[in-house]
């Protein structure tokens, strides 16, 4: 229940700054014009300012301390690994933590290529050897290199925007159609409300599945990219030791899709962000790297 009272009040608050904003902009909201202009402020705006906080929601969330002087031989390890790959991709050193987790994860977050987070989880240093570990390490450096955490950004804005814009159109033409002469009729305010929420609810399930499938073709890139930089041995190694543990991700869900190990859950194949672990080690094997 709070959880639809918030997702209501959102809505409400969009709705009330949309007003404010078309105002100061001198836009008219019920122009299509208009109403593109505030899809796109909306759409991209929120996905590109979740990309630039990443690294903050980050560290908090999963309370990841960054490593800023080796305590130990597996920190200074971790620091020397990361350098060197980072060095070797053609990217800033990325900012490396270790967070506490019985489950075998990493991932990578950040705005820039230049400027990013590495971190792993302490179930994964306890479970992984050196060359397994090195690998998982390289996935997530070539998830930076690749920048693909701005390529996700910029696909879920694009596709915000055509959610917010489309079900807002949609629910205008319901209205005028209900109304038909009577200009005092339609839907009502908190009527067109409903309808725009419902409209979004499942033009926003078709979005997830086009992101969906954008994040499982990033993560063979990223798998070719850590065999490129540690072998192809060592990350279908560090699969397998993945697989053999059959456990869920618990990152949160901003992280997840980030993260090496694949996050249970969803209705079908079509909204996972991590392809099967078998397909990703028969593609290591057949691509030869």
């Amino acid at each position: 229940m709070m959880r639809i009272m918030l997702f209501l009040g959102t809505n409400l608050a969009i709705l009330v700054l949309l007003g404010v904003v078309m105002s100061l902009l001198g836009l008219d909201t019920g122009s299509t014009t208009g109403l593109l202009v505030f899809a796109a402020l909306f759409g991209m705006g929120g996905s590109f300012i979740s990309l630039a906080m990443s690294k903050w929601i980050a560290k908090k969330s999963t309370r990841a301390r960054v490593i800023d002087q080796p305590a130990n031989q597996t920190e200074q390890w971790l620091l020397e690994t990361v350098r060197r790959q980072a060095q070797h991709a053609g990217i800033g050193m990325p900012e490396v933590a270790i967070y506490e987790s019985p489950s075998m994860n990493a991932f990578a977050t950040g705005m820039k290529r230049d400027d990013a987070l590495v971190a792993v989880s302490t179930g994964l240093l306890q479970n992984m050897n050196h060359d397994e570990a090195e690998a998982v390490l390289a996935h997530e450096v070539s998830h930076v290199a690749n920048g693909d955490m701005v390529t996700m950004a910029l696909i879920q804005g694009v596709l915000n925007t055509f959610v917010i814009f489309l079900s807002r159109m949609a629910a205008n033409v319901i209205n005028s159609v209900i109304a038909g002469e009577d200009e005092e009729g339609g839907l009502g305010f908190f009527g067109y409300i409903a309808v725009t929420i419902f409209l979004e609810i499942i033009l926003g399930l078709f979005a997830s599945m086009i992101v969906m499938w954008f994040s499982r073709r990033r993560e063979f890139r990223a798998d070719f990219g850590a065999a490129k930089l540690s072998g192809s041995q060592k990350m279908i190694d560090a699969l397998r030791k993945l697989q053999a543990h059959h456990e869920p991700s618990k990152l949160p869900d901003q992280m997840a899709a980030f993260g090496i190990r694949p996050k249970q859950g969803g209705l079908t194949s079509l909204f996972r962000s991590h392809p099967p672990i078998e397909e990703r080690i028969r593609a290591l094997q057949s691509s030869g790297r």
